[in-house]
């Protein structure tokens, strides 16, 4: 097929400009949106993308676009895109709607209208005049999704949401999406010869992540995506990208990172989930509370997502901790920590206002990532580089 595609990354909110990042460093031009990046690219950049993409949700292809006030002009609009192009005759594409200030608001009504439209262009383009289509052969997701009456009709070509890398054997009572785990280290300015720690690790996901971005391991490289079934994605492009992926990893890269967990538990499912990303040799996970950390490193860089306190029982011992923490790390001079809470008298128990905060959302949940800059290493003088 190679032809160019106009295609969306899609993002939480606030990651959106770390998502652009990502496709730039990937050497393709973009626009960002609300919840979206947005860049033109062939099968290649498709199986790229998805190989790549640390922060993303999603990529999917953007088939059409148009203003659509009238079912009528949903059918006809829809139906005058070249489906033929994506979908062999056989496709199974079920479709999925949403609608947000639009006179369509019916949702399921849409996406019946999507569906039959598609059908007719399909049926046209294969010249296929009577019968059903049968739907046994690659499934292709669409979705029509109607802002303010205009409707953008896609494609998903990741399957699973990308947050799915494939690793996590266990999990606790809320983990933390690895998307917004990647996230989370890449706003540090940590760099892979630093020490890196997670008081507050859980099932591992952000020292994992940490260790997936201090060796440049493609995220995606372990697992499958839904595109890959498809005619027009040919086996090779798939190949060439994890090839491609394979030889910027640099497995050689030591690293000094660690997860701590005041729950045993959850230590054991962390080192679980670490050998299953193929890691376990380079975390150290062990049960600790915050409270008892110390360390003789320095310039190192600290990453938590601890307890919010969001059932009002459960804030009293959430702000100890959180004082408890400010106390354990204040002599960590050296160090940048980072922290991430929806509790918003964060810094009144931590005893110190960050430096800088950045909102986020966990899942659907309003968070502040609280940043404190530590001291910077000297730097090394001409004598002592050579």
């Amino acid at each position: 097929m190679s032809k160019k595609h106009t295609l969306i990354a899609t993002a939480a909110m606030g990651l959106e400009a770390l998502v652009a990042k990502e496709v730039r460093d990937l050497g393709y031009e973009c626009t960002v949106d609300n919840g979206k990046v947005i860049f033109k690219g062939d099968e290649t950049a498709i199986a790229r993308s998805n190989i790549w993409l640390r922060t993303a949700d999603r990529v999917k292809i953007k088939v059409g676009e148009f203003r659509a006030k009238t079912f009528d002009e949903l059918f006809e609009k829809t139906k005058a895109l070249n489906w033929g192009e994506y979908l062999p005759v056989d496709a199974n594409f079920p479709v999925s709607g949403k609608s947000v200030k639009s006179t369509l608001f019916s949702v399921s009504d849409c996406q019946s209208i999507v569906k039959k439209a598609i059908v007719e262009s399909v049926k046209k383009h294969y010249k296929k005049t009577t019968g059903w289509l049968e739907e046994t052969g690659p499934e292709f997701k669409i979705e029509v999704a109607l802002l303010k009456d205009v409707a953008t009709l896609t494609i998903d070509t990741s399957g699973a949401g990308l947050h799915k890398r494939g690793y996590r054997a266990g999990q606790g009572e809320a983990p933390i999406k690895e998307t917004l785990a990647a996230a989370l280290v890449m706003l540090t300015n940590w760099h892979p010869d630093r020490p890196f720690i997670d008081p507050f690790c859980g099932s591992g996901t952000i020292p994992i992540e940490a260790a997936l971005i201090g060796q440049n391991i493609a995220p995606g490289f372990n697992r499958e995506f839904i595109s890959e079934a498809w005619p027009w994605m040919s086996a090779g492009i798939w190949d060439k990208a994890r090839d491609e992926a394979e030889s910027l990893a640099n497995y050689d890269q030591e690293l000094d990172i660690a997860g701590h967990d005041i729950d045993h538990r959850m230590v054991k499912i962390a080192q679980e989930n670490a050998f299953e990303a193929g890691l376990g040799d380079l975390i150290t996970f062990k049960q600790m509370q915050v409270r008892d950390f110390t360390t003789d490193k320095q310039y190192g860089v600290i990453v938590g997502n601890p307890p919010y306190g969001e059932r009002l029982s459960d804030r009293p011992s959430v702000e100890k901790m959180y004082q408890e923490m400010g106390q354990a790390f204040a002599t960590l001079d050296t160090w940048s920590i980072y922290m991430l809470t929806s509790h918003k008298g964060f810094e009144q128990f931590y005893g110190k206002q960050a430096t800088k905060k950045r909102k986020l959302f966990n899942g659907f949940i309003e968070t502040d990532y609280y940043q404190y800059w530590g001291k910077r290493p000297a730097r090394k003088t001409d004598a002592e580089r050579a």
